[in-house]
């Protein structure tokens, strides 16, 4: 696709709730929290980079969980295994970024480069697992999944977990566990910045 605004063009051609639909919005999104991090500062920044790192473990997880499946039987298992060993490797990097000084330039350099690696993932689903998908599913069976993966998102973590990430049987045994710890994470963070 190569914008959000492309992606967000492509979103509004498809029906309200289908799983694609939902999915370009993210990307969109993610696209522009990448931008808002790289034009901030101080606390600022942290909170688009917060904001940037729960919608990309909820995100993803939700993937793995709904659409993967789906994108294993229309795309192909190498297709699908390939994005998923892309969401690891993204999760790994992520926590990293996360324990990182967002002022830092070793956190600049480390995020830069992790903003090519999601989008390069992205584009990927866009041009191969999205059409898969869509045309494999009518248009019924596309809005379940959209139901599904914004039910998923709501118990998915929003901290990344690399050692769930990519595999849908880990998601599904350690998500709701550790998303209930995140958002709790999540939570005292925000009241103890907010009493500061």
């Amino acid at each position: 696709m190569g914008s959000a605004t492309k992606e967000r063009e492509e979103a509004a051609k498809l029906p309200e709730g289908d799983v694609v639909r939902i999915l370009l919005e993210q990307h969109a999104r993610i696209r522009d929290l990448f931008g808002e991090v790289k034009s901030s500062q101080g606390e600022q920044k942290q909170e688009y980079f917060d904001e940037l790192r729960a919608l990309l473990a909820v995100h993803e997880t939700a993937e793995e969980m709904i659409l993967r499946p789906v994108a294993e039987k229309t795309a192909g298992e190498a297709e699908a295994e390939a994005r998923n060993d892309e969401e690891a490797e993204a999760n790994k990097v992520l926590a990293r970024l996360e324990k990182m000084d967002v002022g830092s330039s070793e956190f600049d350099a480390e995020f830069a480069a992790f903003e090519q690696s999601v989008i390069d993932h992205a584009e990927h689903e866009e041009q191969e697992e999205f059409p898969a998908v869509r045309a494999a599913c009518d248009e019924d069976r596309l809005k379940r999944m959209g139901t599904r993966l914004k039910a998923a998102e709501k118990m998915a973590p929003t901290h990344p977990h690399p050692s769930a990430a990519g595999s849908r049987a880990a998601q599904w045994m350690t998500g709701p566990f550790a998303s209930m710890i995140d958002r709790v994470k999540d939570a005292l963070t925000t009241r103890s910045s907010r009493s500061t």
